[in-house]
């Protein structure tokens, strides 16, 4: 793990985009996802990543953790060396092009340097030219919490907009359609959280989350409601 300086920056808040803030999907040429731990570009960002592909943008994912401590286990290896693979076999079925995994703890992002976490992150979008960062809302997860202040503070240094995957009920965001490739979105984004077989048992409570959301998505912009 990289030891750097931390990261600053007066940027001003970026303001909430008119496609979201019409139920739309936010326009992107290269979109960003940070993550605490494999499964979640699935289970939690799939179907909102395969429609930000579909309408052109070319996508790429970085996971702060191999996903090691997740009490689940259906294989018989280990889960920071088998995590990894499966992350990348769903990130191919979802359409995402480039993935790079840390190898920071997992379930202890919060005691881990939030400068150099962020320092990670920027470097991420800069080699990716990102125009768009995607995050998964905390919502209680303290590593959840961790990548969002290191997404959200180097996406201000690199004046780039960042957006939250939130879920109904959160209290906050605007739902936005996924358009008429809904059905398709939910299909891939079902066979991505299948791929992930070493938690194979978390696929019951996953399937009736997203029977629940149907052909929508809610989505929280941090940098606006920070300002």
């Amino acid at each position: 793990m990289l030891r750097t300086s931390p990261a600053t920056s007066d940027a001003p808040a970026i303001a909430v985009p008119p496609q979201l803030a019409r139920g739309l999907l936010p326009r992107a040429a290269a979109v960003l996802a940070v993550i605490a731990r494999p499964g979640q570009e699935s289970a939690g960002l799939g179907a909102l990543l395969y429609a930000f592909g579909k309408a052109g943008a070319r996508l790429a994912l970085l996971s702060l953790t191999r996903g090691e401590a997740s009490p689940l286990n259906a294989t018989v290896e280990r889960l920071e060396t088998r995590r990894p693979w499966e992350l990348q076999v769903a990130a191919g079925l979802i359409g995402i092009s480039s993935v790079a995994v840390a190898d920071y703890p997992d379930g202890a992002l919060a005691r881990s340097p939030a400068e150099e976490l962020a320092e990670l992150v920027g470097r991420e979008i800069r080699r990716q030219a990102a125009d768009l960062v995607v995050i998964i809302d905390p919502l209680g997860d303290a590593d959840d919490a961790a990548v969002a202040r290191a997404a959200c503070a180097a996406a201000a240094v690199a004046g780039v907009p960042i957006v939250a995957r939130t879920i109904l009920g959160s209290g906050t965001g605007r739902q936005i359609s996924l358009g008429a490739g809904s059905g398709d979105a939910r299909a891939w984004q079902r066979s991505a959280v299948a791929a992930h077989a070493s938690q194979a048992d978390a696929l019951p409570e996953v399937e009736r989350d997203l029977e629940r959301l149907g052909d929508g998505e809610m989505l929280r912009w941090p940098q606006a409601a920070a300002s």
